[in-house]
């Protein structure tokens, strides 16, 4: 102890460093050291509540996340209605933390009216796009061309003769809009990773058939990239773990990560939003490919 400096001083002093040191352990321990961004949440997903997702993204580790709306207001999607303004309000009063993407359906009249007023207010991008038409559909068109003049990205959910039909036609506009950024997503997007994929199975197992369509977006298209979330995500990389290696290296630009998960608690086993980090954690062939998927490639393509 300085001569200069009385005992009392000198603990009060110490105390404060100490304080001071356990408050920049907190923080860290707050703030992971390798963020992820989520780029697929959505809310109130089977009835869960608010404070039960947002534990659930905490447990995951997830330190950003996309909020989308999703529904089809009585027309025989699982969702309910359209809920534009519940993900904007929740976004806002977290700011930082989450972001919000905008939708409607594909086609109702007031669709890109609709989006572009969210989009106005704040939303990064447009979907989830998960309707009744065909992909190639005018409906969609009109869509892509608001997304063109605002610079955002489409997330789209593909399932056959379902939402987004007609997949082996999505090459059409890949190329009708180069600006505008596409991000795949569902069974059939994941399906499709397979040459010889059966159409009607929509969570395939087993080994997989290099050349599928989803592959060959990817590779062929610069405006084209993959959402890896949900079970059919997570099939995907389990299904065949040694295609899935060469995939994450020819793909390691196009991949992001996200949740779309219902479950309460965000750990590995019972959750796959988990199980798909872990995953792509194992498989990755480094470090780096590990935080583009994660982290780096989200930041980039959503502009966060």
């Amino acid at each position: 102890m300085p001569r200069n400096v009385s005992r009392r001083d000198f603990l009060r002093a110490s105390a404060v460093l100490l304080g001071s040191a356990s408050l920049a352990r907190s923080v860290a321990a707050a703030e992971p050291s390798e963020p992820i961004i989520d780029v697929h949440g959505h809310l109130n997903y089977a009835g869960r509540p608010d404070e039960v997702f947002l534990a659930h993204q905490k447990a995951l580790g997830a330190t950003i996340s996309v909020l989308l709306p999703s529904g089809d207001r009585g027309k025989g999607h699982p969702g309910g209605s359209v809920e534009n303004e519940p993900v904007r309000q929740f976004a806002l009063a977290r700011p930082g933390k989450f972001h919000f993407f905008a939708t409607e359906i594909a086609d109702a009249p007031e669709a890109t009216k609709t989006i572009e007023k969210h989009l106005k207010l704040g939303a990064i991008g447009i979907g989830e796009q998960k309707f009744k038409v065909d992909c190639d559909s005018p409906h969609l068109v009109r869509i892509a061309e608001l997304a063109k003049e605002y610079h955002v990205p489409v997330i789209m959910h593909f399932e056959h003769d379902l939402y987004n039909r007609h997949i082996e036609r999505f090459h059409t506009m890949l190329e009708k809009f180069p600006t505008v950024n596409f991000i795949g997503h569902a069974v059939a997007w994941w399906g499709n990773i397979d040459k010889n994929h059966d159409q009607k199975n929509s969570y395939p197992t087993g080994p997989v058939t290099p050349g599928g369509m989803t592959d060959r977006y990817l590779t062929d298209y610069p405006n084209c990239y993959a959402d890896v979330s949900a079970r059919s995500g997570y099939g995907a990389i389990i299904r065949d773990e040694a295609f899935y290696r060469d995939f994450l290296v020819r793909h390691q630009n196009k991949l992001v990560y996200g949740s779309d998960c219902a479950e309460a608690t965000g750990v590995a086993p019972s959750c796959f939003a988990a199980n798909t980090i872990a995953a792509l954690r194992r498989l990755a062939p480094s470090k780096a490919v590990e935080r583009k998927i994660l982290y780096e490639n989200a930041k980039k393509l959503l502009k966060i």
